[in-house]
């Protein structure tokens, strides 16, 4: 980076998962030493209702995705958040946004979420559609061991 440009984004994916709390770790890992910022992007949607409407309590799903972040974040760093950290809540599909965001990003960085009898091989639609679609490089992390 030449001096005197704004420093590198890396955009991170948080659903709360022990995976996404890797991603953030390992995304204010790389950023430190490139003096890059580190933007912690929560998803939340409404549930899909069939059959019928039911007015959704908007201010509900949005506290509770609210919270979400803020614990991934807290788990991740402590009760301190890191200078070069900080976190948007956005409403809407993760995959859409988060591929969005990839635009004006140096580096998406999402969790490995995915489940099935080669479970080793397999990433989550979310981190799939991230690694086919992004703008930027994308690193995919995966839960740790122990976690």
């Amino acid at each position: 980076m030449d001096q005197g440009v704004s420093t590198g984004k890396i955009v991170v994916g948080v659903d709360g998962s022990p995976a996404s709390i890797e991603a953030l770790k390992h995304a204010r890992s790389i950023a430190v030493p490139l003096g890059a910022q580190v933007v912690a992007v929560a998803c939340w949607m409404f549930p899909q209702v069939y059959g019928g409407y039911v007015a959704p309590d908007v201010e509900d799903y949005e506290k509770e995705a609210q919270g979400i972040l803020e614990e991934s974040l807290a788990r991740a760093f402590g009760p301190a958040l890191p200078g070069n950290v900080t976190s948007r809540l956005v409403c809407g599909p993760a995959r859409d946004l988060l591929i969005d965001a990839s635009k004006d990003a140096d580096m998406l960085v999402v969790g490995r979420r995915g489940h099935g009898g080669f479970a080793g091989l397999l990433l989550g639609s979310v981190s799939s559609a991230c690694v086919a679609h992004a703008l930027c490089p994308v690193l995919v992390v995966h839960a740790p061991e122990n976690g």
